[in-house]
């Protein structure tokens, strides 16, 4: 029994982030913008491009934090949540949507006054949002991703699946690639049909959290915590393209197709960047700090940093360093 931990513990040292020819470090940490009195874990977050409003579902707090990211301070708190994880801006509609996960409730607020405009109860574990072709997509559950129409604010139907969906995404296609750690797989389906028409089992690796695409490659970028990789998946057949040993606990991924760039957070303390599937910088981070989003047309990534000891909670900003192309 003795020989399982050793054996576990070098497959864990074997995967390890080769660190041996890294570059110098292309994301610049420009401000850190603290939120006080946060406190807990902190999920993911939503940006408002014309407000240049950041939204940060503060789990553990039950609270969404503002921040104005031009005036770097907190502008505003939403208090009252229950369990906040996914968090989404809609532009068009000047709306903010807050899926809880403590009562599967999918709040929205009037963008400008923050004041609630109406819900949609899904009924447990509401999580990751995302939107695309006028409609609201949320997973939620033992295995659903609802569409909602944002504009009724109303539950029109269900993708059923095998398992909670973590990360997901949306092609411009049609197609939605989902990932399902419970059922130790990755979906595709159809999101005319809300039907599933492909699952890739995964083998080797589990607990697939984070998801990016390359729509134009053909790639689906799949971050995986046992052990801890970037595993890259061809979207027409699901073939295993390539494995790239990262950061551990990772939760949010981020493909930049201008700069061929992957940008990977996880609450290990580091956000990795990948340069055509090469691992170019391992910047150190805080422990915890495991959720972040890429601002393309800012070339900024956001990192949500959880109070730790006697270091409060904050969101640090970091800018790209290399020309555009």
């Amino acid at each position: 029994m003795a020989v399982i931990p050793i054996l576990l513990v070098l497959l864990s040292c074997n995967n390890r982030p080769d660190t041996t020819h890294l570059e110098k470090d292309i994301l610049r940490l420009e401000t850190k913008i603290p939120l006080p009195g946060v406190k807990g874990r902190i999920d993911h977050l939503a940006y408002d491009p014309a407000g240049h409003r950041g939204f940060i579902a503060a789990l553990g707090n039950n609270t969404v934090e503002v921040v104005d990211l031009a005036g770097k301070t907190r502008a505003h708190t939403i208090p009252g949540l229950h369990e906040p994880q996914g968090v989404l801006y809609i532009p068009a509609l000047q709306r903010l949507v807050v899926a809880n996960g403590a009562d599967g409730s999918c709040v929205f607020y009037n963008g400008q006054n923050y004041t609630e405009g109406g819900r949609v109860t899904l009924g447990d574990d509401a999580d990751n949002v995302r939107y695309g072709g006028g409609r609201l997509y949320v997973g939620y559950g033992s295995g659903a991703i609802a569409t909602i129409d944002p504009g009724q604010m109303k539950k029109m139907e269900d993708l059923l699946l095998k398992g909670h969906p973590e990360s997901f995404q949306l092609t411009g296609a049609g197609r939605l690639f989902v990932n399902v750690p419970e059922a130790g797989m990755v979906v595709a389906a159809e999101m005319g049909t809300m039907k599933v028409t492909d699952t890739w089992k995964n083998s080797g690796a589990s607990a697939n959290f984070p998801m990016a695409l390359d729509e134009e490659g053909n790639r689906l970028f799949i971050g995986y915590r046992h052990p801890a990789q970037v595993r890259v998946l061809d979207t027409r057949t699901g073939k295993l393209l390539q494995s790239l040993p990262c950061v551990g606990d990772a939760d949010d991924l981020f493909y930049s197709a201008k700069d061929s760039l992957l940008f990977v957070s996880g609450g290990e303390g580091f956000v990795d960047v990948f340069r055509n599937n090469v691992l170019i910088n391992h910047i150190a981070t805080r422990k915890g700090a495991r959720t972040s989003l890429w601002l393309p047309d800012q070339r900024q990534l956001l990192l949500a940093v959880p109070a730790s000891g006697k270091d409060e909670a904050a969101l640090w900003i970091y800018t790209l360093g290399i020309p555009t192309k």
